[in-house]
């Protein structure tokens, strides 16, 4: 089967398979503007790894994790159906394939990873850097909403990218279940429990809502977790013109299952502190799709309330910082955080 991209206005979503309606809805698109953003994390980060005695429980362990659930109706918020899009991006996902880095295990040529990767982060760079709620919201959220929202989605969909963006800026943490081109996990949840394998698919066990189409996702997330506050001006509207070019420059990494990886999770969750425009965190991101591994998505944007928590486990307010609850690995450098996945949880090594 074909993945492919498909949008319509500012509704948009990744689909698998063949062409059918696809829900959306229609919004008069307003001027992009791109408020003052953060230059954190464009430095030097090939940094050494640091190492404490941190055990394998989850550094938020007073948020219930929740597996996936496999029964929850499908709730399109404020859809309509429409036909689905031959634009430009419908065919851009499958043509990268053909121009992949290759086998994502081999060395790479991390000069060229960096910079490629810096420039993804500089066509996004208004959006998913920082958080736009207080701190003392977060953790009134967090109190009242103990589940963690569940993502379905894969690392190099623009319309994916804009759920990751928008869960940034609300500074929330999401039990991520990649679903990589052959997954042979979590895409089967998201067809049983969506109807369709299209992508985003979010999965609120706190409301018992579950949806595709990112631009209901996002609207939906600022209008429960965001105090009132409406998305970034930009955020919506900007995935047609800036989306798909990290996905570009990229070169399809994060797209596509790797065909060495383990066919079984590991028993517990890995966590990744991230924010989505790091330049450094997006490489590991898509190691973890690559191999289709469960991961809880740590957001520490600037402002993050998680900032602290993240400094009891690293030392440092750097990330991105990775840790394995099933083998105590932990790191903060991203060449090292790759090379430890793809020689952890290949078939051969498992």
């Amino acid at each position: 089967m074909m993945s492919y991209c498909s949008h319509h206005l500012l509704n948009s979503s990744c689909i698998t398979g063949g062409v059918s309606a696809i829900p959306t809805t229609s919004l008069p698109a307003s001027s992009v503007k791109f408020p003052q953003i953060s230059t954190r994390g464009f430095g030097n980060r090939d940094c050494v790894s640091r190492r404490h005695n941190f055990q394998g429980k989850s550094t938020d362990a007073d948020v219930e994790t929740s597996e996936p659930s496999t029964s929850i109706s499908v709730n399109n918020v404020n859809a309509s159906s429409s036909g689905p899009s031959t634009s430009f991006l419908s065919l851009l996902c499958p043509l990268l394939k053909l121009f992949s880095g290759g086998d994502p295990s081999q060395q790479r040529n991390f000069t060229l990873e960096a910079a490629t990767s810096s420039l993804a982060s500089l066509a996004r760079f208004a959006w998913g850097s920082k958080s736009v709620v207080g701190s003392s919201m977060n953790k009134e959220i967090t109190s009242n909403f103990p589940m963690r929202l569940q993502l379905y989605e894969f690392e190099a969909c623009p319309f994916c990218r804009r759920v990751r963006e928008a869960l940034t800026e609300l500074d929330l943490s999401v039990e991520v279940y990649p679903c990589p081109k052959g997954s042979s996990r979590h895409r089967e949840v998201v067809k049983r429990s969506g109807g369709k394998e299209q992508f985003p698919f979010l999965i609120d066990p706190n409301s018992g809502i579950s949806m595709h189409e990112s631009g209901d996702i996002v609207k939906y997330l600022f209008e429960r977790y965001g105090g009132g506050r409406s998305p970034s001006t930009g955020l919506l509207e900007s995935t047609l013109f800036t989306g798909w070019v990290p996905t570009l420059l990229r070169a399809g990494r994060g797209m596509t299952l790797w065909e060495r990886s383990s066919p079984d999770p590991p028993p517990e969750k890995l966590e990744l502190f991230s924010y989505e425009n790091n330049a450094f965190a997006r490489i590991v991101r898509e190691a973890l799709c690559e191999l289709e591994l469960p991961y809880i998505l740590q957001n520490v944007g600037d402002g993050s309330c998680r900032n602290d928590l993240l400094f009891k486990a690293s030392g440092s307010k750097e990330v991105p910082y990775f840790i394995d609850h099933n083998t105590g690995f932990q790191s903060g450098d991203y060449k090292m955080i790759i090379s430890y996945l793809f020689q952890t949880y290949s078939v051969a090594t498992m």
